[in-house]
């Protein structure tokens, strides 16, 4: 015997405007959505990790090429070789993954603590179209 008080008949949902029916989707279509949306997932993981991992493997050069016969002031500006208190340039470019340690507190490599700072004022400066710039303005862009 059944007893009809103890099992609510299920209606079916319906728009609150207009109270007409609203389609239900099937299984299937419901099964083949949540495929679409895996798949999507496990595409787009490998292509951030692999974003991350090219930020911090780009290059600043300090400074950059075009004015590469200068050193840098501790102020991060750039002025002619042979000023006093000025760092020339370091052999070879930053690593991203240099800059970033650096700007949480640990030196470039290579460098004694004043040269770190003038490299990193340096960089702080960068301006589009600068050589390193793009490699920079990645660095500060929230994962």
């Amino acid at each position: 015997m059944r007893n009809e008080e103890a099992t609510p008949e299920a209606t079916p949902p319906s728009d609150p405007v207009t109270g007409a029916p609203l389609p239900v989707p099937s299984r299937r279509q419901l099964l083949i959505g949540g495929a679409v949306a895996a798949s999507a997932i496990v595409s787009i993981r490998p292509a951030l990790a692999q974003t991350a991992a090219s930020v911090l493997n780009c290059q600043i050069p300090v400074p950059d090429p075009g004015r590469a016969g200068n050193h840098v002031a501790a102020n991060g500006t750039l002025v002619p070789a042979g000023t006093k208190g000025a760092f020339p340039g370091p052999r070879r470019p930053f690593s991203g993954e240099e800059v970033k340690a650096a700007m949480r507190g640990r030196t470039l490599p290579g460098t004694s603590y004043e040269q770190s700072q003038a490299y990193l004022n340096y960089i702080r400066r960068l301006q589009s179209g600068t050589s390193g710039f793009t490699c920079y303005a990645s660095l500060q862009m929230p994962r």
